[in-house]
């Protein structure tokens, strides 16, 4: 995984889930609270899900073969979209059945104060890790706000790292409210509904990674900017024996890796050789000012104006 790929965000992840995951199953044995052991069950998909980012940020280094001639670039995209469906089942699901358990069948919480003060140190242990990702997506984010960088990112562990923080916090937060209710009113059914709103929250936020993960599974053109920094470097500058851009289109075949298919219009004189030459200018042109361009697919064509063929990126 590339230091754009968020290993750092993933590593200050993982230790916090694991410290996180231990104290609530210690709380929850203490106390009986279901908000407790849905928190628990959390951390742990929470805890396996960044073992898979990195799994995926190694298996996607694995050099190409003849079976995988464009490389393992997205294999991080396939263990990001391991991870949503974690989350939906081992996390959302789970919490959102023993959410239900206990709204309809109540037990009262075994001493609250014990449960309270894991879900503050969570809390604090969790802001960390979200801290860590933040700081290490603003470098990508740019001028993007974070719902577009959520849905932009070529990158997928930064955007999973983000969400499973932001909804871990929001969690906590609903696991100290339902626990607290409990202990205030001396209703235990407040620790069922916390626990169901945990479930819900869960499988929200695993749909939205479900849907922007297959979408990059699929294959995603590069990005607006990109794209015109490539059309730009294919054209060149007057005398560089490309008149023009007749079509491109562009797929990323990992985060950092963008494949350039396009059809460039030369002049009816040009010789075999000047064709020749142009074309080898042209991809060193894109790779200078866009190096994520890995592989470059450039057919020469005779520019006869009439042309009109859709620049589909």
């Amino acid at each position: 995984m590339s230091a754009s790929g968020g290993a750092k965000a993933v590593l200050a992840a993982l230790t916090a889930n694991l410290g996180i995951a231990v104290i609530k199953f210690i709380a929850f044995v203490l106390t009986g609270s279901s908000s407790m052991l849905a928190e628990a069950v959390h951390s742990v998909a929470d805890s396996g899900n960044q073992l898979l980012l990195l799994v995926g940020g190694k298996q996607s280094r694995r050099p190409a073969n003849v079976e995988h001639p464009f490389g393992y670039g997205r294999d991080r995209y396939v263990y990001g979209f391991l991870v949503a469906l974690v989350l939906f089942t081992l996390g959302g699901l789970f919490a959102l059945y023993e959410g239900i358990h206990k709204i309809t069948d109540p037990h009262h919480v075994d001493s609250p104060l014990i449960a309270i003060g894991v879900l503050v140190v969570a809390i604090a242990l969790e802001s960390w890790s979200f801290r860590t990702a933040i700081h290490e997506s603003r470098s990508l984010k740019g001028d993007a706000s974070w719902p577009q960088f959520i849905r932009r990112a070529k990158v997928p562990e930064l955007p999973v790292v983000l969400l499973e923080d932001f909804a871990a916090l929001i969690g906590l937060s609903l696991a100290l409210l339902g626990v607290g209710l409990s202990a205030i009113f001396d209703q235990p059914v407040w620790d069922g509904i916390g626990t169901a709103a945990i479930g819900v929250l869960l499988i929200g936020v695993a749909v939205v990674l479900i849907i922007e993960t297959k979408s990059l599974l699929l294959g995603e053109s590069a990005s607006p900017a990109a794209v015109s920094r490539i059309q730009a470097a294919l054209v060149g500058a007057p005398g560089s024996g490309v008149l023009r851009v007749i079509h491109q289109r562009t797929m990323h075949l990992g985060p950092d890796e963008v494949l350039v298919a396009a059809k460039i219009a030369m002049s009816p004189q040009a010789s075999l050789a000047t064709a020749a030459a142009a074309i080898d200018a042209a991809e060193a042109r894109v790779r200078a000012a866009e190096p994520s361009a890995r592989v470059i697919y450039l057919e020469p064509d005779v520019d006869r104006g009439s042309d009109t063929e859709a620049a589909i990126r």
